[in-house]
């Protein structure tokens, strides 16, 4: 069953990426209607906190694996 919680964690960052882009499209088409200025400006923005969102999750996923390699290796 710990060999499935990465997965699952994976799983749940490709909803928040999904959720961040879709986000800011809709918040771009609820500001400026159907202005491509206003939805192009929230695509970017929503793609902005996929971006920092993924980071900060995935950051304490990879120092796991760097902990758990060096504990395999016996160092």
């Amino acid at each position: 069953m710990k060999k499935l919680v990465p997965a699952f964690q994976l799983i749940g960052i490709g909803f928040y990426i999904a959720a961040c882009i879709a986000g800011g499209i809709m918040l771009g088409w609820w500001l400026g209607g159907k202005n491509a200025w206003w939805v192009l400006a929230g695509l970017i923005l929503g793609l902005a906190l996929a971006f920092y969102g993924v980071f900060r999750m995935i950051k304490p996923l990879m120092n796991n694996n760097k902990n758990g390699n060096d504990k395999e290796n016996g160092q």
